[in-house]
This record gives structure tokens, C-alpha cells and sequence, in this order.
């Protein structure tokens, strides 16, 4: 499986800004696509999840309310809608895919990643 993460860029804080992550290859040996993000000097951490058969979404609690995560099973495709972003949203964001049941938030159970997209939010 390949995942293509695009979107991130400058942002004021307060704006909003929409990732989004298409997968190819062996998408079916995959139920769940999600975020992660490193912050530089952090580790990476969980930000949102979505099953690509049911749609239920899991958001880390740091951006519940604030951003929402979606998918389009026709274009292969997750998005991830950041609003009301905050400087410390600052950091390289990384789509990944897996074939999870539960403990979607350790990233470890994550079998492909993609490269990364780099959102940074100016105060």
C-alpha cells in the first residue's frame, strides 16, 4: 500500500487547512486510515482515525472539535479538516494505513506510512 499525504502549508492561527491521503495498491488488506503528527523534538502522535467500510471516525483529544476526518472509498482517499488551528498544530503530518481492530493510537499497529505533509500554524 502507498499513501500520497498533500494539503499541509502556512497558516494564521485560527485558519483552517485541509490534508487529505490517497492510497494505492493493496488497500483492501487495510480497514482503518489515519493521522499521525511529530512536532520537532516529539515523538509522533496520534491525531485522527477513520474505518474505511463503516466510516467511524476516533479523534485524539487535543483536536476534537476542531478537526474532522472523512473519507471517499471511490477516490481511495482520507482527508483530514483542521480548523481553528493553533501554533501548536505546528508539525509534519503523516497519513497512515493498517488493518486495526483497536489501540489505533499506537503507532506501532500502523503497517504504511506515507511521507508526510508539514502544516505550520503562525501565531
Amino acid at each position: 500500500v502507498q499513501l500520497q499525504a498533500s494539503g499541509g502549508g502556512l497558516v494564521q492561527a485560527g485558519g483552517s487547512l485541509k490534508l487529505s491521503c490517497t492510497a494505492s495498491g493493496r488497500i483492501s488488506s487495510t480497514n482503518s486510515i489515519g493521522w499521525f503528527r511529530q512536532a520537532p523534538g516529539k515523538e509522533r502522535e496520534f491525531v485522527a482515525t477513520i474505518f474505511w467500510s463503516t466510516g467511524v471516525p476516533y479523534m485524539a483529544d487535543s483536536v476534537k472539535g476542531r478537526f474532522t476526518i472523512s473519507r471517499d472509498n471511490s477516490k481511495n482517499t482520507a482527508y483530514l479538516q483542521m480548523s481553528s488551528l493553533k501554533p501548536e498544530d505546528t508539525a509534519v503530518y503523516y497519513c497512515a494505513a493498517g488493518n486495526i481492530v483497536t489501540g489505533h493510537r499506537d503507532r506501532n499497529l500502523w503497517d504504511y506510512w506515507g511521507q508526510g505533509t508539514l502544516v505550520t500554524v503562525s501565531s
